[in-house]
């Protein structure tokens, strides 16, 4: 077996444990496939999605549905808007997250988000807003 499929594999049997639903709390939200064990990763990928920041003047000049689809998307606070590397083509599932004042993840300083408490098969997975990001700014 190759290296890269071994990794795969690796990651297929410990790595995975959510997918996208139907939230009863806001349109669609991100649910436990099996349970998740408190201080994990459970949207670690095998790629680095690194974000670029970006001034909210740098991005004025793109077309209105793409100003869109970043606030939509992309996480940003007063300063900077947070744009992944790969563009806005690409699958994150953490962008999903429903807010909850009784969150069950959070973003560590690193950026990585790790799980606050295990979390059950078939819970939805929230993050508290209000916590992670300092300000929200409008892109208009």
């Amino acid at each position: 077996m190759s290296k890269i499929k071994k990794q795969l594999l690796k990651h297929l049997r410990d790595g995975v444990y959510c997918h996208l639903g139907v939230s009863k709390v806001h349109g669609i939200g991100v649910f436990a496939i099996r349970p998740i064990p408190k201080g994990v990763e459970p949207l670690r990928s095998l790629v680095k999605v690194d974000d670029v920041k970006f001034t909210h003047e740098e991005i004025k000049s793109l077309a209105p549905g793409v100003r869109r689809e970043i606030k939509m998307f992309c996480y940003y606070d007063d300063k900077h808007v947070h744009i992944p590397r790969i563009g806005l083509n690409g699958a994150n599932l953490s962008v999903y997250l429903n807010h909850s004042k009784k969150p069950n993840v959070k973003f560590k300083k690193s950026g990585e988000l790790v799980s606050l408490r295990a979390i059950k098969k078939g819970e939805e997975l929230f993050m508290d807003y209000d916590i992670t990001f300092d300000a929200v700014h409008s892109f208009d």
